[in-house]
């Protein structure tokens, strides 16, 4: 697999790597970039390049950005391989993203440094083409609408959600992306999980969701499965009355095997089904992490499990773990293609991708790129570090997943609303013993990053 290209400056003039030589490619006839500096700071920013294919489809692609001052230095970049050479910047298709239809665009990203002013790149080109055109408005009255976007609370303007095709609709049937927060463990950090921080997180950090993480094992719903059942209802019922959706996860991960708990299963979510069935804002995650365990075995418990909430509530949206720490089988060494060719017998279901964006890069990108074609997928679960949930927080790998993600309008949660003693964690630790949720000095760098990405506007659409 081709990674991230870091690149440091070694020289005044060049940072000194091997530009790596790009595919044949067609010329495109025309082409647009919008160009951001979506933040800076001292010495260094982040910037966003939009590329639109206004002129023949390409299979392959190259682009030239004429930076205007040679201090200006890529550092490291995401959804393309990146090269330096002087004051131009060269960033080459990855697999996923080679193909530009006419219309069609791809979002990149890279981390800067500058001495003296940042001035915004003097030029773009595509494949050799100067990008300078302009993406044509249809003319009044024809063509098709443009949805408009909703007010209110996201269970507000959504409703009750479905499954179209590859992807998580509304109830003006079309597609959204979700964007919010997972609890750790209600069994260690209950105290996070109060009135004031689900107030910040609606408000505030302006969250789609709270994912509800409900350990089975793990001193969690086998020692008291009423108390946990209870536990979680109070939850649902927080996130129904602040408008946010409630992802319920039975949070299966040693064993791996979700069989083990199956009958445990089939009594919770009998359980949870029937007493939120009349909510529009609960979805259902049955296995969190199958591990060890084949892909026809996960698929087999879903078999089970779904017509125990289907009974209760016949048309909820329901999230299947998949193989390898729930991968779509990658960690395991598979891939997509043995759900493609054997889907749980269901309807209005997804499947749960997870990633930690330190572990896991480019050919896990891929894999969802090419998965979110033909499944429907919800991230329900990543951390911004390592698959340990610790280390340092990888910014350009995070930014990269999150921007696939919202190119591909798949919905995510973030692992974790806490103050956990541990690098994924939103919140400093010892934030829980207070009242203050969101403002900069609780926010670990994790929680800064992913606070900043989730209180943008989501823009749902109603018509």
């Amino acid at each position: 697999m081709k990674r991230l290209l870091a690149l440091i400056a070694t020289s005044a003039t060049a940072l000194g790597l091997m530009a790596l030589s790009s595919p044949p490619a067609a010329a495109a006839a025309g082409c647009k970039v919008d160009y951001t500096v979506t933040s800076q700071w001292q010495g260094g920013f982040q910037g966003g390049v939009k590329i639109t294919n206004l002129g023949e489809p390409v299979n392959g692609w190259t682009l030239k950005i004429t930076m205007p001052d040679a201090g200006q230095k890529v550092v490291q970049g995401w959804n393309a391989t990146w090269s330096q050479s002087a004051s131009t910047v060269t960033a080459t298709n990855v697999d996923w993203n080679r193909a530009l239809g006419t219309g069609a665009s791809t979002d990149l990203g890279f981390v800067g440094s500058f001495t003296g002013a940042n001035p915004k790149p003097t030029a773009f080109t595509l494949n050799g083409v100067a990008c300078t055109g302009t993406v044509e408005e249809p003319p009044p009255g024809g063509g098709e609408p443009t949805p408009g976007p909703g007010t209110g609370t996201p269970v507000d303007v959504n409703g009750k959600l479905h499954v179209c095709g590859v992807n998580l609709c509304n109830q003006y049937n079309r597609p959204i992306q979700l964007r919010g927060m997972s609890t750790h463990g209600i069994q260690w950090f209950s105290k996070c999980y109060n009135a004031a921080s689900v107030d910040a997180l609606a408000k505030d950090w302006k969250s789609d969701l709270l994912r509800i993480a409900m350990y089975v094992q793990e001193s969690g719903y086998e020692t008291d499965p009423a108390g946990f059942t209870s536990r979680v209802n109070s939850l649902v019922d927080m996130a129904e009355a602040r408008g946010m959706y409630a992802v319920i996860d039975f949070h299966t991960l040693t064993p791996g095997d979700p069989n083990y708990n199956l009958d445990r299963a089939k009594t919770f979510f009998a359980s949870v089904a029937a007493r939120n069935a009349d909510k529009k804002n609960v979805i259902y995650e049955i296995a969190n992490e199958p591990n060890g365990v084949s892909w026809t075995a996960i698929k087999n418990y879903a078999e089970q499990v779904i017509p125990v909430i289907r009974a209760a509530d016949p048309d909820a949206v329901i999230i299947v773990g998949t193989r390898g720490w729930s991968s779509l089988g990658v960690s395991d060494g598979s891939n997509e293609s043995e759900i493609v060719n054997n889907p749980v017998k269901a309807t209005n279901i997804m499947y749960a991708f997870h990633f930690y964006a330190a572990s896991h890069k480019d050919n896990y990108r891929a894999t969802v790129s090419r998965a979110a074609s033909q499944l429907p997928l919800f991230v329900t679960e990543f951390g911004t570090v390592s698959a340990t949930g610790g280390g340092t927080m990888d910014r350009a790998s995070t930014t990269a997943w999150l921007d696939l993600l919202d190119q591909l309008k798949i919905g995510y949660a973030n692992w974790t609303y806490s103050d956990a003693p541990e690098s994924s964690a939103a919140l400093r630790p010892g934030t829980c013993n207070g009242t203050d949720y969101s403002s900069s000095g609780v926010l670990t760098e994790s929680g800064s990053l992913i606070k900043s990405r989730i209180s943008s506007t989501d823009n749902f659409p109603t018509s």
